[in-house]
């Protein structure tokens, strides 16, 4: 696991707050996973089961990057903001 988030990722985290305009769930669950990627590491072994569809889309785009490391989810993380932000 990383031992700190680049400044890059920490800016990006308070970019993302700011955008003129809200992602569609698609990015949205794209921005969690690699949130959590670069900030915790892979995903554990508990998926959200029953009615908790919301945590259970969660935790499987986070499942999808097993395996990445933090730092490339990181970098991953920050160019997706960055294109967010040019209006892509």
């Amino acid at each position: 696991m990383t031992s700190e988030p680049s400044a890059a990722f920490v800016q990006a985290q308070q970019d993302v707050q700011a955008l003129s305009k809200k992602p569609g769930n698609d990015v949205m669950l794209r921005l969690y996973a690699l949130y959590k990627q670069g900030s915790v590491g892979d995903a554990g072994p508990d998926r959200p089961g029953g009615f908790d569809f919301v945590g259970a889309a969660k935790y499987d785009a986070w499942n999808t990057l097993r395996g990445k490391s933090p730092e490339e989810a990181q970098r991953e993380y920050v160019e997706l903001v960055r294109s967010l932000q040019a209006g892509g």
